[in-house]
């Protein structure tokens, strides 16, 4: 079985310092113990590459590029080129320049399935692999995948191997020149807003408990709940005040309440 393994640069969350993720780690040691397996970094520096030797790569590759561009069409080039059966990369990104998108984007541009949070992969024969994924509270699901796909570590994978510095000194690194070709420009920036909340429904208290299954399930308004997008503050209040005398807590309006009146 051939693999790629996908490297990146992030931030140690303790010393802040540039750091192999940890999930990338693992994921060489996933990769170790499948077969022939070679590390791909795309970027201007080739520490990624280097710090993946010492986990148990034995050739890892560097496309050397500026670090504006978009490093996906240099990756997806490379991958495309390699033919692995199994994409591997780390869950998410850790602090560094990546978004943990770039697994998503590469099975997106190759036309091949992912899958996300693994934490042991077999082969299965024919061109399958058994990819046992994590659930949530401790749970697994088993799959069984046609090569070839992309798959994401999720932390709970074995641990990564020691480093060693012997077998980061006996391991190569090919530095390539990303093509001017695949290389694009990133995409602009998104829009930003300040966050608004959204309006919430007043919902009243009691009815049967059908009324509430439908309230919780959306599927009917309970206690004629109403939203109010941007009300003067004398409209809110009034709203306010037949909510509470609706639901009990305010006598009704000319029942000699003695609280606030709108």
């Amino acid at each position: 079985m051939k693999l790629v393994v996908l490297l990146s640069v992030g931030r140690h969350p303790v010393s802040g310092k540039p750091a192999l993720p940890r999930t990338e780690a693992q994921a060489i040691r996933i990769a170790a113990e499948l077969g022939a397996s070679i590390g791909l970094h795309v970027g201007p520096d080739a520490f990624p590459a280097e710090a993946a030797l010492g986990h148990g790569l034995d050739r890892a590759v560097h496309l050397a590029c500026a670090g504006g561009p978009d490093p996906i069409g240099p990756l997806v080039a490379r991958i495309a080129t390699e033919a692995p059966d199994v994409v591997l990369a780390g869950r998410r990104g850790q602090g560094g320049e990546e978004t943990g998108l770039a697994p998503y984007a590469v099975a997106a541009r190759l036309g091949v399935p992912i899958v996300p949070d693994a934490v042991a992969i077999r082969p299965a024969g024919d061109g399958l692999v058994e990819v046992d994924q994590a659930l949530p509270k401790g749970a697994l699901r088993r799959l069984v995948v046609r090569t070839p796909l992309v798959v994401t570590v999720h932390p709970n994978a074995p641990a990564p191997l020691p480093y060693a510095f012997g077998k980061a000194r006996r391991g190569s690194i090919e530095r390539v020149d990303a093509a001017a070709a695949d290389l694009a420009a990133v995409a602009p920036a998104p829009e930003e807003r300040p966050y608004r909340k959204r309006p919430k429904m007043m919902r009243a208290a009691g009815g049967s408990a059908a009324d509430r299954l439908k309230a919780v399930t959306g599927e009917a308004t309970a206690g004629g709940a109403k939203i109010l997008d941007g009300p003067t503050p004398e409209d809110a209040a009034k709203e306010v005040l037949a909510f509470l005398r609706r639901v009990g807590v305010l006598a009704p309006a000319g029942a000699g309440a003695t609280g606030p009146t709108a």
